[in-house]
């Protein structure tokens, strides 16, 4: 293990979780360090400064949203989540506190494993003001300069609020978006009401990018959640 391994934290009360975690984020090149209360991960996160934190939900001395809002105050590492809590409102408070990804135990470490790498490629992403001129997933092109969206090396025309929702996408790009992230970012704070526009414009852009849009490869849906860009 090298000093630039990248830094996990683990905050989970379940001593038997938590071991298995710590065993098989090192075998897999991660340092880790772990809590069993978000208290004592607060200060690991201070002491540490990782590059990713797991988190659980339930821990015994404090909410685990508490956790991300804490966290969100002066860090804007990836946070996973990694929950008994299977509940739709439950996950969506989470994401909207300012988590990045949600997994429900029971689990697979493989993909576990993904979404961590997910997350720390966005973490490394450049930030808008420098951000590459082209975002490139699977065979999706997009030319932030000069607002050209290509699939297969062909150019798609969207309308403005469907390249608007796609940069939008583009820059959380491997993360989950919420409906109401989704709106505020596109629509702006006055549409919250307006559930109803992420689903049908999202509908647009899979009709023009996707090849099955019945079976979306790129535009992912996260069930009861929102929506996720997939990054290759």
């Amino acid at each position: 293990m090298s000093k630039t391994d990248p830094v996990i934290i683990v905050i989970e009360d379940d001593p038997a979780i938590r071991r298995f975690l710590r065993t098989s984020l090192h075998s897999n090149g991660y340092k880790v360090f772990d809590a069993e209360t978000g208290r004592q991960g607060l200060v690991e996160l201070g002491v540490r400064k990782p590059d990713l934190l797991i988190l659980d939900l339930g821990l015994p001395d404090m909410d685990g949203v508490d956790v991300i809002k804490a966290v969100r105050a002066w860090s804007a590492l990836p946070i996973i989540i990694l929950s008994a809590r299977s509940g739709e409102q439950q996950k969506i408070d989470a994401l909207d506190a300012g988590a990045d990804d949600y997994l429900t135990k029971p689990f697979g470490f493989g993909e576990l494993q993904a979404r961590i790498r997910v997350a720390l490629r966005h973490a490394v992403r450049p930030s808008d003001s420098a951000q590459e001129q082209v975002f490139t997933t699977g065979n999706l092109q997009v030319d932030l300069i000069n607002r050209v969206v290509k699939v297969d090396d062909r150019e798609v025309h969207l309308t403005p609020i469907q390249y608007r929702l796609l940069t939008v996408l583009v820059k959380h790009a491997g993360k989950v978006l919420t409906h109401q992230q989704i709106l505020r970012e596109v629509w702006g704070p006055n549409y919250q009401e307006h559930a109803h526009y992420p689903r049908i414009y999202m509908s647009q852009l899979r009709q023009k990018l996707e090849a099955d849009p019945a079976q979306p490869k790129l535009l992912l849906t996260e069930s009861g959640l929102g929506y996720r860009l997939k990054v290759w």
